[in-house]
Order: C-alpha cells, then structure tokens, then sequence
C-alpha cells in the first residue's frame, strides 16, 4: 500500500511540474521565446526507487517554479520534460534517454539508476549537458576510459566506494571521541547482490585491512528481502562490534529495524547504508529506527542555508521530506542556470559543459567540483583514496546521521554536525 500510494504522488508532482503550477505569468512573460529544457529520467510506476526520484522531482521543480518567477534564464521560460523509467532495467533507462534526446531538451538531470551506462550511451549522438547522482564508479570510470564519447556526462556526487572506503574511519572517530565504546573490533557485512552494493562491500573489506578494526563475516541477502530473521540470527552468531547493512531499499530498511529492535545484539553500533534517507523509512519505521545511523556522500548540509531550504520546501511539498535528492535536484538546476548565463547559449551543448566542468558550484550540497578525470564530486572528509578534497570548502561531504527522536540529525563529520552519537536502545 505505501508503494502505490507514493506512486500516485509522483503522478501528481509530474503533474505540477508539466504545468508550471504558481505561475500563471509564465505564458505572458516568456510568450516570445522558446522555453529552456531540462529532461528528467524518473521511475514513476516501477516497484523501486520511486521515492528518491520524487525528492529529485520535487527540488527540480522548486528551482524551477522560482526561477521562472524571477524571470527565467536569458529571458527564457525553464521547463522540465518528465518520462518514465525502471532503474534496473537496462533497456527502460536507455529508452527514457532516448525519448529525451527526441524531446531535444537542453538538459539531463537524473537522480540515479542502477544501469547508468546504457542511458549514457543514448545520450552520446546528442551530448546535451548529463548531470546526475548516480553515484556510481562504474559509470564515472568509462568517463575516464572515453572522455571524449562521454565528455557531457558529470556526476554531481562521489562514487558509492567513499561509503566503503570511509566505513572504518567514521568508526574509529566515533570510538576516539568515546561515543561508541565497541564490544570488539569487528565489522559484520551484510550485503545485497546488486553492483552498487557490491562496490561497496569489496571497499569496505579493502579499507578494513588498513584500520584498527577487521571483517567479522559476510552474509549475503537478495533484493526483494522479505524476512529479516535468518539475517539477524547471522547478526547474532558473528557478534560483531560494528554491523553494516550494505541495502538500499527504504521499506526493507524499516522492516529490519523492527526485526532488529525485537531481537537486538547488544552494544551494536548498526549502520545503514543510505537507504533511511527515502521518506518512507521514517514513515514506516517510526519508533523502531530510534538509534539506527545510516550515511550518504550527498546531502542536504544543516547550515544556515540548508535549514532554510528544508522549511521552504517542507512549505511547497508537505510531509515528510528526505535530505539528499531533495537538493540534489535543486543544485543541479541552479548549476545549469549558471553555465547557461556564462556561455549565453544553451543550445551550445559543447561551451555549456566546457563550462560546467571547469566551475565549480557551490550549493545546498556543497563544493561540486568536477574538473577532474572522471567528472564527478570530489569527497570529504579526505579518506586517502583518488578523487578527494582536503578541505571541507573543497569538496562535497559525506554526512552521518542517527536517527533521533524521528528525526535524522547529522553527527558526523565533526566541523558539519548537529548532535552527537547517541547510545542506541539496545545499548546497556
């Protein structure tokens, strides 16, 4: 039932932005000169990753909606053309591409899909500005293999193997400044089959080798999960100080976390490798997540600024709102905005990314700078490996959250935090 009733609301924010709803000037103002296009791959009816492509949906269409009010770009109405995608089918995603390169928008914005690389190809012949956060080595490593074929391809975020290569040393901070006293130095893995999770699992296994902790066990689950049981009697039987949850789907989050909390392994620090962040863990979770941290290498930063784009959009979109793609699809609106006005033309597809990839952004995420062998976001903090910044204004930061009183609170890093760690429930 949650699933379907979110697809309604995707159906009805696909709704809001076709008709640019809240600006009844656009059609007087911009009457003269053809609309500016940004075309958006977004999974409406599939069973999965609906809920981070209406976050992505929902921030496009806020910096649209204000955009156009303040009078567009180069005079120019901004639209965005929605179609429908699956992310793990690789023939949806490059056919969703497709229709966009028929469309002849300006643009691609796209949250994320699981086969990036065929929709990457479909866009080749057009080479329309790609910006998205698929946050997938995989496909930033066939930039570097081929950067003139995918020369227009950036993304806006770092690569899922931060999530693994930074597991250990969020770990030893949280130990070093005595929030979490771990019963053992040992890191349980739970890993989906999917490439993305994957990645991550094998980054983590290589960082551990490097750190102060050491791989407990492996336990191998496949998407759809529907029983969590045999997972949390492997939990058990490893015992391991640290656990991570390498998933991905928001709902099977929330069915863990109540699994979990009846049967918990005491003194456990639980990870969850992003998935909370959809709207709907919390929504269905509830009091179960209480304790539960989870982190993302984009997000929206609890800063002056971030604080008062979450209560503008919470004013637009009421409900519960998620804290990554919610701003970024907001960031990469106001990024093309920029290359758009510098270059003068946004039918000049070359000079637009020529631009894109030598200035960097900063936004409600960050430092998104992409001038570099694989076009996408350099990470922060610094973990040692290839594309990294060294400093926080330098990069984009990957944010740790708890989950506390309902709400996701940002701990970690240090120098971006909003609480500390607090002890989970199941501690004694």
């Amino acid at each position: 039932m949650a699933k379907q009733i979110r697809r309604r609301t995707v159906l009805k924010g696909i709704a809001a932005a076709t008709a640019a709803s809240g600006l009844p000037l656009s059609s007087k103002v911009f009457a003269d000169n053809e609309p500016i296009v940004i075309g958006l791959p977004t999974s409406q009816t599939a069973a999965h990753g609906v809920a981070d492509d209406l976050d992505h949906l929902n921030g496009t269409i806020l910096a649209m909606e204000e955009i156009n009010a303040a009078g567009g770009i180069l005079g120019r109405e901004l639209k965005i053309e929605v179609v429908d995608t699956d992310k793990l089918s690789p023939e949806a995603c490059a056919a969703s591409v497709r229709a966009l390169v028929d469309a002849k928008v300006h643009a691609i914005s796209n949250a994320f899909l699981f086969v990036p690389i065929p929709a990457m190809d479909a866009s080749v012949k057009w080479a329309c500005p790609y910006l998205s956060g698929n946050t997938q080595r995989a496909a930033t490593e066939a930039v570097r293999q081929n950067p003139d074929k995918y020369h227009h391809i950036f993304q806006v975020d770092p690569s899922e193997v931060h999530y693994g290569y930074h597991f250990p040393i969020w770990l030893q901070a949280m130990k070093d400044h005595g929030a979490w006293n771990p019963t053992n130095m040992g890191v349980h893995i739970v890993q989906e089959q999917v490439a993305y999770n994957q990645t991550i699992s094998r980054a983590c296994q290589d960082a551990l080798k490097k750190s102060e902790f050491e791989l407990a066990g492996i336990t191998d689950i496949q998407y759809p999960v529907q029983n969590w049981g045999p997972v949390v009697e492997q939990i058990h039987k490893v015992g391991a100080g640290a656990v991570m949850i390498d998933h991905w789907v928001a709902a099977e989050f929330a069915a863990f976390c109540k699994q979990f909390r009846a049967k918990p392994l005491k003194n456990s620090l639980v990870y969850l490798q992003y998935g909370p962040s959809q709207p709907e863990f919390l929504d269905l979770a509830r009091r179960a997540a209480e304790g539960f941290c989870w982190s993302t290498v984009m997000g929206l930063y609890a800063d002056a600024q971030g604080l008062a784009y979450r209560e503008k959009y919470k004013k637009r979109f009421p409900g519960t709102m998620g804290v990554v793609y919610t701003g970024v699809g907001y960031d990469i609106v106001y990024y093309l905005k920029a290359a758009w006005e510098a270059v003068g033309d946004p039918s000049n597809f070359e000079a637009v990314c020529d631009w894109v990839r030598t200035h960097p952004h900063d936004g409600l995420c960050g430092h998104i700078d992409m001038n570099n062998e694989y076009q996408e976001a350099a990470h922060w903090p610094d973990n040692g490996y290839d594309v990294r910044a060294s400093e926080l204004n330098q990069g984009v930061s990957q944010l740790y959250f708890q989950v506390q009183d309902l709400e996701h609170r940002i701990i970690y890093p240090f120098e971006l935090k909003e609480v500390a760690l607090k002890p989970a429930p199941w501690w004694t």
